[in-house]
């Protein structure tokens, strides 16, 4: 199964350079120099030789070997860049969103509700959990709120502060 690991938000410059928004934990792996990305956008499917990065306001600046000027590079905009998941060494605590979603919520031992969904962002990782009552919440994936996570027995445990569940 692959998995998306960035997305074109749109060009930057005039040389065809391109902001990507990067959704891996390893962009120095992902986004090294030489590597060739593989973009799927609507039905097109891309292979992009990285030339270049370099950071720029949270995202990521990408200069593609075959692309010249800013109409290719706007010609990417929402290019979503899938790969094959990296090897996770034996005692390595990181997970990939699909093995998340689905997994039963507890607390205290309690079946609460599943995860729904995962999200990304600068600040950190998110978990969608619907509710039994069928209410959605967003859980901060950190470990003094989710203080385990059981992929082979399906489960994630939450000791989530007062009131978290209500928002």
């Amino acid at each position: 199964m692959e998995v998306m690991i960035g997305r074109v938000i749109k060009s930057h410059g005039i040389k065809g350079e391109v902001v990507v928004e990067v959704t891996t934990d390893e962009p120095e792996i992902r986004y090294e120099v030489g590597q060739v990305l593989v973009g799927k956008q609507a039905k097109k499917l891309h292979h992009l030789t990285i030339a270049a990065t370099r950071p720029h306001q949270g995202r990521l600046l990408v200069k593609f070997a075959e692309v010249d000027d800013r109409t290719m590079a706007d010609s990417l905009r929402g290019t979503q860049f899938w790969a094959e998941p990296l090897p996770k060494s034996e005692d390595e605590e990181a997970f990939y969103d699909h093995e998340l979603e689905g997994l039963v919520v507890l607390e205290n031992g309690e079946k609460i509700g599943e995860v729904s969904g995962v999200m990304s962002g600068p600040a950190g990782t998110i978990l969608q959990v619907t509710l039994l009552s069928g209410k959605e919440v967003l859980v901060p994936f950190v470990f003094d709120i989710v203080p385990d996570v059981d992929i082979e027995a399906g489960t994630v445990t939450i000791m989530p502060p007062d009131g978290l569940l209500e928002l």
